[in-house]
């Protein structure tokens, strides 16, 4: 597929699908959900790691608030306007598709991250930050609320009151103050970046491919669960995990203290 707003490359086993809409600060229009889903729909069958970062400036500027991008136009004419809609139609299910992906996610975060875009950021398995970056919850400027299941990752990584600093006040939060509030798993310098991204992921996209999908499902649960739900989710993960190839391998290299060569089954 051609895409207008976003860019994918495929570097082995690592897909990088990039924000690419300069003229916008990568802002992210329901035209761009779409195309974003259909990568990491893409990317599910074809790598065994996954970096979301965004081309030039920016990481993503928010949601694009041109005419019909917010939804209010995707209703009946003389329909009361639903800034929602475009939630049900586009955004919420690119979030569970990163949610689900089958594999590890590298969020590379460059420039802001505003809106929906620091919804998209906060998804990843691992965030990684360029000084450069910073993060916004930008709706209260505009009279909406948060989305994207932000209200959701923030009260689950910074906690409640910081949480509602970020919503409430809607002021920037700068990498570093990122990174002192568990936002983040990293800071590089701006010209490091990507390579530090594509180091992470050739270390993730070399590894046990089944027990990290796993593993990244289960952490993602045991936000959501209690924890004899966890322990249960984490037995059958085992046993499926215990049935590849590849713990037939991580074995095998563990008692023959060498490097294990995972094949991803």
């Amino acid at each position: 597929m051609a895409y207008t707003k976003i860019s994918y490359e495929l570097k082995g086993d690592i897909a990088i699908i990039s924000f690419n809409d300069p003229s916008t600060l990568n802002a992210c229009g329901v035209d761009t959900a779409q195309e974003m889903l259909h990568a990491f729909e893409v990317a599910a069958d074809e790598a065994r790691c996954t970096i979301l970062t965004g081309a030039g400036r920016g990481f993503c500027s928010g949601a694009n608030l041109g005419p019909g991008q917010l939804g209010v136009q995707l209703s009946h004419e003389g329909s009361k306007p639903d800034a929602g809609r475009a939630l049900t139609t586009h955004y919420n299910p690119l979030m569970q598709a990163i949610r689900e992906h089958p594999h590890p996610v590298i969020s590379a975060v460059n420039g802001p991250a505003a809106g929906v875009g620091c919804s998209l950021a906060l998804a990843g398995d691992i965030v990684l930050c360029a000084e450069s970056a910073y993060f916004l919850q930008a709706f209260r400027r505009i009279g909406l609320v948060p989305d994207g299941g932000s209200t959701w990752l923030l009260a689950r990584t910074i906690g409640r009151v910081r949480a509602m600093e970020m919503a409430l006040f809607g002021d920037k939060v700068p990498a570093e103050k990122a990174l002192e509030w568990g936002m983040v798993n990293r800071i590089v310098a701006d010209d490091a970046l990507m390579s530090t991204a594509m180091e992470m992921a050739e270390k993730l996209a070399t590894g046990p491919t089944v027990a990290l999908s796993l593993a990244r499902d289960l952490i993602w649960k045991a936000c959501e669960s209690d924890f004899d739900e966890a322990i249960y989710d984490e037995r059958i993960a085992q046993r499926t995990a215990g049935r590849t190839d590849d713990f037939k391998e991580g074995v095998s290299a563990f008692l023959q203290k060498r490097p294990a060569e995972f094949k991803g089954k």
